[in-house]
C-alpha cells in the first residue's frame, strides 16, 4: 500500500524523532517543563493551521466519501486542540497570542500552500507524516506511561487507539486517491523532516541522560 511505501521510505526520519532528546525527555519524564510550555504554545499553533488545511481540503473535494473522511478528522484534530488549551491553562500560555517560530511557521505555511494550490493526493501525503508519526510515537512511548508521570497526558493522547483510527483512516484516503509519484513522496517526506525539525528547535541537554 502507497502509506506502507512511504512510510518506510522516511523511515529514518522517524527514528531521529523517536529519538531524539526532547521525545526522550518526554518518555522520561525528565523534559524541562520551560520547554514543554513553548512545545504546547508552538503545537497549538500548528494544529490550528493543520486544522485550516484540513478545511480548505474539504472545501476543494467533490467527492462526498472524501468529504466525510475529512471532516471526519477536523473533529479529531479539534479534540487534540482541546489538550493543548487544557494545558495552556495549566501552564498560563495564551493561545491567541502565540508567535510562531521559523520551524513552525516553515511547516504551517507548506501545508496551507500545499492545501491551497496542490492535488488533494498532495495534501493528504503532507498531512499523512503527522498523524502516523504521533502515532507512533504514542505507541512506543506507552511503556513510560504511569502515575505521576509529568508528561502522562501527552503519551496517553497519542497511544490512545481513538488516535490510532484517525491516522488510518488519513492514510487509507491517501491509498484511494494517491499514486506513487515523485511528488507524493516529496511532500511526504518534506512533512516528516519538518516534525523532526519542530522537535529540534526545543534542545534540552538534561534529556540526553534520559536512555
Amino acid at each position: 500500500m502507497l502509506h506502507h511505501t512511504l512510510w518506510a521510505a522516511s523511515s529514518d526520519l522517524a527514528r531521529s524523532c523517536l529519538h531524539h532528546p526532547f521525545v526522550r525527555g518526554l518518555a522520561g519524564g525528565t523534559l524541562d517543563p520551560g520547554l514543554f510550555r513553548r512545545y504546547i504554545a508552538q503545537d497549538a499553533f500548528f494544529l490550528r493551521a493543520f486544522i485550516r488545511a484540513y478545511a480548505v481540503a474539504l472545501a476543494r473535494s467533490t467527492d462526498p466519501e472524501t468529504q466525510a473522511v475529512f471532516h471526519s478528522l477536523i473533529g479529531g484534530a479539534l479534540e487534540e486542540l482541546e489538550l493543548h488549551r487544557r494545558y495552556s491553562t495549566e501552564l498560563g500560555i495564551d493561545l491567541e497570542h502565540v508567535l510562531p517560530t521559523p520551524a513552525c511557521r516553515a511547516y504551517t505555511d507548506f501545508l496551507l500552500r500545499t492545501a491551497w494550490h496542490s492535488s488533494a493526493a498532495e495534501t493528504v501525503a503532507s498531512m499523512a507524516p503527522c498523524m502516523r508519526l504521533y502515532a507512533y510515537l504514542g505507541r512506543e512511548l506507552a511503556g513510560h506511561s504511569h502515575p505521576g508521570h509529568p508528561y502522562r497526558r501527552w503519551i496517553d493522547t497519542y497511544s490512545d487507539a481513538g488516535f490510532e483510527a484517525l491516522a488510518v483512516r488519513l492514510e487509507s484516503l491517501l491509498d484511494k486517491i494517491g499514486a506513487d509519484s515523485r511528488e507524493v513522496r516529496d511532500r511526504y517526506r518534506y512533512a516528516m523532516q519538518c516534525e523532526l525539525d519542530f522537535f529540534s528547535q526545543f534542545p534540552d541537554p538534561r534529556s540526553l541522560n534520559d536512555g
